[in-house]
């Protein structure tokens, strides 16, 4: 099968090399002409031979609107475009009715396996009719991990990126159990050895994942993670994840208080503590630190 690919950086570059490893012809586009196959859009539209297929691997927002804008313009009536990016769902459905109207399919594919999916395969929750999804099976199987999982055709347009929006939010709240566990043991001084405590749970405990495969890999590393800063940036989809939940009154509390976290990982003090500070010491009469003592 052929499929242009736009979107060459640490996800798109890998995911085009394992589709190559397949059998399929990849024609890939990105803005680094020292990674590109072609030297623009026009160009890689020229290249696929009709009805082509089209996956777009950029950041979510503007770029992906400004690549679709573009692909609407060049593309014809039975071609299809697959958004495997992190884009929210609601997009979708603008994207899928924008090419509509000029006859040209829309699949919305969630993509999960990181730096290591070139490897393992990725893992692909898609949206979209189901003629178009199952077009584009041969390059699903290409991508998936070996074996009956790993893909999922999840339902209508939106369907695939609502379900990695989800995933991901689960995410962040398992690494943020990890994380706290973590920082409990290494406060405590009996405990002396808390490397090997994550690593004694990767075998037979229900804790067990591969997320906490990578927390061993990173203590083994940094055994106390010393080199690092702790500061944790938040791509959106967690945000996304508690919004849904408001809207449709689904209580989240270990994903929501997971995603406050990392804002609070974003301040080197914290204006809210100030607060409980003063409280304390006008009900209580308990002590305060001055920033003149601090320093």
């Amino acid at each position: 099968m052929q499929i242009g690919l736009i979107g060459l950086g640490k996800m798109g570059g890998n995911m085009r090399e394992r589709i190559r490893r397949a059998g399929h012809t990849v024609i890939g586009y990105d803005r680094n002409r020292d990674v590109s196959d072609v030297n623009s859009l026009t160009e890689l539209v020229e290249k696929l031979e009709a009805p082509r297929v089209v996956w777009v691997m950029v950041p979510a927002g503007a770029p992906t609107q400004s690549t679709i804008d573009e692909l609407a313009g060049l593309l014809s009536p039975g071609d299809t475009v697959v958004d495997g990016g992190n884009s929210r769902w609601t997009d979708d459905e603008k994207h899928a009715e924008q090419l509509g109207a000029k006859g040209v399919g829309f699949v919305d594919a969630g993509v999960s396996g990181g730096v290591w999916g070139l490897e393992n395969g990725y893992a692909l929750m898609v949206g979209g009719d189901k003629e178009h999804v199952d077009r584009l099976k041969p390059i699903f199987d290409a991508l998936k991990p070996e074996g009956p999982y790993g893909f999922v055709h999840a339902g209508k347009v939106g369907a695939g990126h609502f379900s990695k929006m989800v995933h991901n939010g689960i995410e962040y709240a398992m690494m943020q159990a990890y994380a706290e566990g973590w920082e409990l043991l290494e406060k405590v001084e009996s405990v002396e050895n808390v490397r090997e405590v994550f690593r004694s749970w990767q075998q037979g405990t229900v804790i067990r994942s591969w997320l906490l495969d990578l927390a061993v890999n990173a203590l083994d590393e940094d055994e106390h993670l010393d080199k690092l800063r702790g500061f944790a940036e938040d791509s959106g989809e967690g945000r996304w994840t508690v919004e849904a939940a408001i809207d449709h009154a689904v209580p989240l509390p270990a994903i929501t208080a997971s995603l406050f976290a990392r804002f609070a990982s974003r301040q080197q003090e914290s204006p809210q503590m100030k607060m409980v500070a003063a409280l304390r010491k006008q009900f209580g009469g308990h002590p305060v630190e001055s920033v003149e003592s601090a320093d």
